[in-house]
């Protein structure tokens, strides 16, 4: 339509032009003719501009029909002042058929054609009183052909606009859902290319990295990203380089002060092949996956502790009875009328020493038999209470240690053995009362998870509960923490190293989990629990 609009002011304003130059040989008629074109040329091509453009009004077909019904006007007018079918402008109607079957749906060219015809005839025959003849009648027979051809490659060129349309449209759309699947994946997604600029990042990466990483699109990623994240650094470089896929890689990210593991893939970037304005790129994918680190540790610490107890029990069934006939005989030796004084400290030494084992091997038994017997509904609140009251009377706590258990006032009911799950929490409450220091603190916390607190590749059906015993003393010293769920391994003088291993076999018999955080500043327990025992009345 800007077409339009500059094609009619510069054909009003050339008539309105010529008419001025011409002076007294022009007839005054003519003159008001060229005046009156050019005034409504730039009124109506004014308005039309107004109503299209300033008040952005979508045209409809009656708008579109009034622009060329305006323009046969106008060429009419020139036509007529220059004179019957010899003007030179004559030629201006075929622009007129052609914007019209460009412009104007389906037989819209064709009808204003038809009414250039009858214009332009009128006007050659009746306007200046001339006579058909031959060149007249191959004006209008251009006219036709005009219109006639004009009107198929209008069709020809909606189709075409229709298909354009529509194939934009699913382009949209295609990339809308892929911008929608990338934004809400909860797996990192970025796109480097082979100078090492970042190209793309989701939000899902820049929540995994600690960084808003949209900030740092188009510039070099590498050095940013290396000391945060190096496995994924080393694995977008050498997969943009070598145009090689990685599979699988993992990693350590540091993160706020804590370290993660990072599980990376990354795409067989493209060679940019003979477009020299192409480059290669590589795209990584990658997730914190040390939810299913721990979760792996989990399972192998439960097949470790399951071969122990098997072989705690034997061992346990084995040398009790002969440690009881042993003790038996040396207490009547040490008690006979002919021990003598060193006979008697002897056999006091071997009785003390044999007790304490029969009680070491009754933590064996106990640690082997721990399994949930007795399911039931039980108050998981009132366990937590009674665990962390019984921890808090403890004659080891040290001085001014204070237990806080924070469970609802209302029953918690769970599907669990009671026993067994007192057990549990007294011992994590018992551990850390004694790793407390003076006048420290202890919670005991009840908190009902939501499904997107649960760690990944752990299933709780029925929902899940969490007992958190967390504790302000020094922490659990580095190189016990890998290894603090082995039986044996303990940090106290006269300690077992039974108490950890006998919780995670509850925790497990209730199919549960149990994870610890430790820093210099404390140690958290926390118990996952879920609140019903699928299928527990067949294994009970």
């Amino acid at each position: 339509m800007r077409w339009v609009y500059i094609g009619r002011m510069s054909l009003g304003s050339a008539i309105f032009v010529a008419a001025v130059f011409a002076g007294d040989k022009a007839e005054a008629a003519n003159t008001m003719v060229a005046s009156v074109a050019f005034a409504a040329a730039v009124a109506f091509t004014a308005g039309s501009w107004w109503m299209a453009t300033v008040q952005r009004r979508i045209p409809a077909t009656t708008f579109f029909y009034l622009q060329s019904l305006f323009d046969i006007g106008l060429v009419t007018a020139v036509v007529h002042l220059t004179g019957r079918n010899a003007s030179p402008f004559a030629a201006l109607y075929i622009l007129v058929i052609a914007v019209a079957s460009l412009l104007l749906p389906g037989a819209g060219g064709l009808l204003v054609a038809a009414l250039c015809i009858v214009v332009f005839f009128a006007d050659s025959i009746l306007g200046h009183d001339g006579g058909y003849d031959i060149a007249l009648g191959l004006q209008l027979g251009i006219f036709a052909v005009v219109a006639l051809g004009s009107g198929m490659v209008s069709a020809k060129l909606r189709e075409g606009a229709v298909g354009r349309d529509l194939l934009a449209a699913e382009l949209v759309q295609a990339r809308l859902e892929a911008a929608d699947i990338l934004h809400n994946i909860r797996s990192g997604i970025v796109t480097v290319d082979v100078g090492g600029r970042l190209l793309y990042a989701n939000p899902a990466a820049s929540a995994l990295l600690g960084s808003d990483l949209e900030e740092r699109v188009g510039r070099p990623f590498f050095d940013w990203l290396a000391p945060v994240a190096p496995v994924l650094a080393d694995a977008l470089r050498e997969s943009v380089t070598t145009r090689e896929r990685i599979v699988r890689a993992e990693g350590a990210m540091y993160r706020d002060g804590e370290t993660l593991t990072l599980g990376v893939t990354t795409t067989a970037p493209e060679s940019p092949g003979d477009d020299p304005h192409r480059l290669a790129t590589s795209t990584a994918i990658f997730q914190d996956i040390s939810s299913n680190k721990r979760l792996e540790s989990l399972r192998m610490r439960t097949e470790r502790l399951e071969a122990v107890a098997e072989l705690s029990a034997s061992l346990a069934h084995e040398i009790r009875n002969p440690l009881a006939s042993i003790r038996s005989a040396v207490e009547q030796l040490a008690t006979g009328r002919r021990a003598t004084d060193d006979d008697r400290v002897l056999g006091g030494l071997i009785i003390r020493e044999s007790d304490r084992l029969s009680r070491l091997l009754g933590e064996f038994l106990d640690f082997a038999r721990t399994r949930a017997t007795v399911i039931a509904p039980v108050d998981l609140a009132a366990i937590a209470r009674g665990a962390a009251s019984l921890a808090s009377a403890h004659p080891s706590r040290a001085e001014g240690v204070i237990v806080n258990c924070s469970a609802p006032a209302e029953p918690f009911f769970i599907e669990a053995d009671e026993d067994l799950l007192h057990r549990a929490i007294f011992n994590l409450a018992l551990n850390a009362v004694q790793a407390a220091r003076s006048n420290g603190h202890v919670a005991v916390d009840l908190v009902t998870l939501g499904d997107d607190e649960v760690p990944a590749g752990a299933s709780f059906d029925r929902g899940a509960v969490a007992v958190r015993v967390t504790d302000d003393g020094p922490g659990i010293p580095a190189e016990i923490r890998t290894r603090m769920f082995d039986p044996f391994v303990t940090t106290k003088d006269g300690g077992s190293g039974l108490g950890l291993p006998v919780v995670h076999r509850a925790v497990e018999a209730h199919r549960g989990l149990v994870l610890v955080d430790s820093s210099n500043h404390g140690t958290r327990f926390t118990m996952l629990l879920p609140i019903a025992q699928t299928g527990s009345s067949e294994e009970s």
